[in-house]
């Protein structure tokens, strides 16, 4: 009997993020975090000793990324923020794939990253920037503790962030080559907990969670909420902490030119006689 194939579960309702971020950039969005990952990109790419003649930014907020590889791309695609998340592209058309806090609210990853391995020509590269790790952990703990007290239970509130481990799972299971991922963690400080959520609305990265509660939250929560975080991360000076960890994920298209790992037995000398040696 032939099985159906598991389809990724739906996460985050993309309608309502596609709002909530015209909204922020029509609003004024709060950009610190989104340029300093472009700056950051920047420099990784500085570090990339090759060329590139086609790339693609997908799904970066606004066009500062995409301007800025203009200078050294030939030709740049900008793939803007689409409910969709099949991107279309023709098989091994690209030799760059950029992008910069947009896989967080991702529903299928491993889809994505799939169909971005498939575009990239034989040693094309990805290169993006999500949130992931432990974003916003003090929020998260601060509302699961407050909405304990006050309503007796807890509510999704702050979006799942995939670990750094299992970004470099996705990337070896997309077929991509000299998987790598590291963090940036930035750590802003607010005057209160209130400030932190009025910058996430200005990022369109509030709460669209489709399994969020649609009520408004309790004022008596909130105001818990703001006290739970003020006694447990906040600095001498009575300022809190926001944690915010940047993941850092690359890749490249297989390609023969590539180092390629040793195989099993092949070692000339055993790990054994290297520590005796060491030893005398």
């Amino acid at each position: 009997m032939a099985t159906t194939p598991a389809t990724a579960p739906i996460l985050f309702d993309r309608v309502l993020l596609g709002a909530r971020l015209a909204r922020a950039q029509a609003a004024g969005a709060a950009t610190f975090l989104l340029e300093r990952a472009m700056e950051d990109m920047a420099d990784r790419l500085q570090a990339v000793s090759r060329s590139f003649s086609a790339a693609a930014d997908v799904w970066t907020p606004g066009d500062g990324l995409a301007d800025a590889l203009r200078g050294r791309v030939a030709t740049v695609d900008a793939i803007g923020f689409a409910e969709a998340e099949a991107l279309g592209l023709p098989p091994e058309s690209l030799d760059l794939v950029v992008s910069a806090l947009a896989f967080q609210f991702v529903n299928d990853l491993p889809g994505v990253l799939a169909q971005l391995r498939r575009a990239l020509k034989p040693d094309g590269l990805l290169l993006a920037a999500m949130l992931g790790g432990d974003t916003l952990t003090e929020l998260r703990q601060s509302f699961a503790a407050a909405e304990a007290e006050c309503e007796g239970g807890v509510s999704p509130r702050v979006a799942p962030f995939a670990d750094l481990r299992d970004i470099g799972a996705l990337l070896q299971r997309a077929g991509f080559a000299l998987p790598v991922t590291d963090v940036d963690r930035v750590v802003v400080r607010y005057s209160n907990a209130f400030a932190l959520m009025a910058d996430l609305r200005r990022m369109g990265a509030t709460n669209v969670l489709r399994e969020r509660r649609h009520a408004p939250t309790r004022r008596a929560t909130m105001l818990r909420m703001a006290q739970i975080y003020g006694e447990r991360f906040a600095d001498p000076d009575g300022r809190i902490r926001a944690t915010f960890d940047i993941v850092w994920l690359s890749g490249w298209a297989p390609h023969e030119s590539q180092p390629k790992p040793l195989k099993p037995g092949s070692a000339k000398a055993s790990l054994e006689a290297a520590v005796k040696q060491a030893k005398r």
